[in-house]
Order: structure tokens, then sequence, then C-alpha cells
């Protein structure tokens, strides 16, 4: 395991409080983008995995951070936000 910079340290006062390296907080920010674009949406994680082809347990560890979403999965939920009809219809 290599010993990546503290980019956010933990609070003293917050004993359930932890350090944040880099990676981190990419994997947190891009946790995020996704969970907002399927909320904004108005869709479960059940409904915009079948509309958009994702497998539902990959959206989920995406979303809960337990698994850092791929450039390509970025891209494409950037696409969605911006495009969710054509989208839909082009994987139908």
């Amino acid at each position: 395991m290599k010993n990546e910079p503290i980019v956010l340290p933990s609070d003293p006062a917050d004993s359930e409080d932890f350090d944040v390296t880099s990676e981190g907080m990419d994997r947190g920010q891009r946790s995020r983008l996704i969970r907002t674009t399927r909320t904004k949406l108005g869709l479960s994680q059940a409904e915009f995995a079948e509309r958009f082809r994702v497998p539902v347990g990959t959206l989920r560890d995406w979303e809960q951070a337990r698994v850092t979403a791929p450039d390509f999965a970025i891209a494409y939920v950037r696409v969605i936000a911006k495009h969710p009809d054509m989208v839909a219809q082009a994987v139908a």
C-alpha cells in the first residue's frame, strides 16, 4: 500500500472522522456526481441502472464510493446528465 499524502485531515474532536487521501477525495467526488445525476432525474438506483444499462450492483458500489468509478463511467454519467432521453433511446 502506497502512502498517499493526506488532503483533508481528520477532525480531532470527532472520534469517527478520518484522514482523506487525494484518491479518497476523487472517489468521493465521482460518487457524488453519479448520485446527484441519478437523483436529479428522479430515478431509483434500480431504475437508473435499468434505463442506462449499468449493473445495479456496480452503480451502488460507485455511489457508495466502495469502488472508484472509472473515467469512461464518469463521461457516460455526464452525457446522461445533459441528454438523458437521448442516451436512454440509444441504449434501448
